[in-house]
């Protein structure tokens, strides 16, 4: 998986849009996450239209799309960069309302399901879009992936920070963990464990600000050295809560995994549930200047 992504990384590097390889992938991941929330929430019998949530989280992701692909078409439209995943979320939430009037029956369920589609279609595809957008920073529409390495350090990251800390996380809190962080949610999890984690997070991401991004945007560092250990104080530390917001999501619903179709880790969500949980606080760092 490792080399998937970084193969697509590189593709989408060199292409002449940014996002022609990656876009993809977000949008089969954000149709793959909404069918394991659906599986999710069987567990408590709260059964939402899967159609719309399949495709409504599809749609969502799929329209971070129109500035790039299609600059000289929507260079002008006044929803912006953010206006089109907004405003297909705002329409599907009405969708969902318009599904429920249409078949009622009898109380008790309407406004379980309407908050479970509308929760599922934020957390799928809100928050994957935000993953999107991080890899979008630093390209003007339609200027093409190649003129700005920003968006794939950007992504790079975030899922650097998110992901060393969940290995710090594992391998401390197995050599020294005593104390849980939250026996209720997560028993497997440590306050050393959690220390470790964050502390990879901080070094890993220092590494891929004073090495990786001057070697791949063929410059001079950029981000001060206190900059990037802070970003993965704080992304680390949001992807710890995004683990555990899907474990309560698990513990509510009954469910061990989000799926098994992949032995050792469960599903999509349960290898995205950090990342997506981060990818907001992230993107909020880079906008407002602490990595750049």
């Amino acid at each position: 998986m490792i080399a998937m992504l970084v193969g697509l990384c590189n593709l989408d590097l060199h292409a002449t849009v940014a996002g022609t390889w990656l876009l993809p992938l977000a949008m089969a991941l954000a149709v793959l996450a909404a069918a394991e929330m659906l599986y999710l929430l069987a567990g408590r019998d709260i059964r939402p239209n899967a159609f719309l949530l399949g495709g409504g989280s599809l749609l969502i992701v799929a329209s971070n799309a129109p500035l790039q692909f299609w600059p000289a078409q929507f260079a002008h439209c006044p929803l912006g960069v953010w206006g089109w995943p907004g405003l297909t979320f705002t329409l599907l939430s009405l969708g969902a309302f318009l599904d429920e009037l249409r078949v009622y029956r009898a109380p008790g369920q309407s406004v379980i399901r309407l908050a479970a589609t509308i929760l599922s279609l934020f957390y799928v595809g809100i928050l994957l879009s935000f993953v999107v957008q991080l890899r979008l920073r630093g390209t003007a529409p339609g200027a093409g992936g190649g003129v700005s390495a920003t968006g794939i350090v950007a992504l790079a990251s975030l899922v650097a920070a998110v992901k060393l800390c969940d290995t710090g996380a594992y391998t401390f809190g197995r050599l020294f963990g005593r104390h849980k962080m939250a026996p209720i949610l997560s028993p497997g999890k440590t306050l050393e464990g959690a220390v470790g984690g964050i502390l990879l997070a901080v070094l890993g991401t220092w590494a891929l600000f004073a090495y990786f991004e001057p070697w791949l945007s063929g410059g001079s560092e950029h981000t001060p050295w206190w900059g990037a250990m802070l970003y993965g104080l704080i992304v680390g530390l949001a992807g710890m809560f995004g683990d555990l917001a899907e474990s309560l999501l698990k513990r509510d619903t009954g469910r061990k995994d989000s799926s098994t179709w992949l032995p050792g880790f469960g599903g999509v969500l349960d290898l995205l549930d950090s990342i997506i949980f981060a990818a907001p606080v992230a993107y909020l760092c880079w906008i407002a200047g602490l990595v750049h």
